[in-house]
């Protein structure tokens, strides 16, 4: 918890003083950008994690900077809320993940509408928490992510998009994750 609250420190210091500076980047293929996402994810879990639930409600913060005409790179930290079910004992078992990572972004205009194809790959540390009658499980791995989806922008500066993501783990209690994320962005 305390790397959250380090994270979102730094992404704030950064958002609040992104409005005092001029970039001078209008022109140029490097425009820095902020956003945030709601994510939907059903997660594949087994083994010692079988009775948890499978699906979480998450949300993200990211920044990011388009690299090339048609390129971005994003950095982003997502935190799932808990959740709590019961095991074929009876017993309560409460789950919850974090991750944070780097995607590479493709983007294809649809003509002159606004719209853009998108296509995603990267990486991420992601760290799920288990939580038994008799104690608990904390694991952390590297996944590799990819996914597919959609933006439209508004304006210069806002838009939205909506992607649908593959993760794989490949840990004993969680294998992987399948997500629809839904968000916006405001570039600088």
């Amino acid at each position: 918890m305390k790397k959250f609250y380090l994270y979102a420190t730094i992404a704030s210091v950064i958002a609040s003083q992104a409005q005092a500076v001029d970039f001078g980047m209008h022109d140029s293929w490097i425009n820095p950008y902020i956003g945030a996402d709601y994510i939907y994810s059903h997660a594949d879990v087994g083994g010692y994690a079988k009775s948890a639930k499978k699906d979480y409600n998450s949300w993200a913060v990211n920044m990011g900077a388009e690299i090339a005409k048609y390129m971005d790179i994003e950095a982003f930290f997502q935190q799932a809320f808990e959740r709590k079910a019961h095991d074929e004992t009876g017993a309560k078992i409460k789950s919850e993940f974090y991750a944070w990572g780097l995607d590479l972004y493709g983007k294809m205009p649809v003509g002159c509408s606004g719209f853009n194809l998108l296509a995603s790959v990267g990486l991420a540390d992601y760290n799920v928490k288990y939580k038994y009658l008799l104690g608990s499980e904390d694991k952390q791995k590297v996944g590799y992510r990819g996914g597919v989806g959609f933006g439209y922008n508004f304006t210069e500066n806002m838009s939205v998009r909506v992607m649908g993501r593959y993760s794989y783990l490949g840990m004993r209690g969680l294998n992987n994750l399948m997500e629809v994320t839904a968000g916006i962005r405001y570039t600088f």
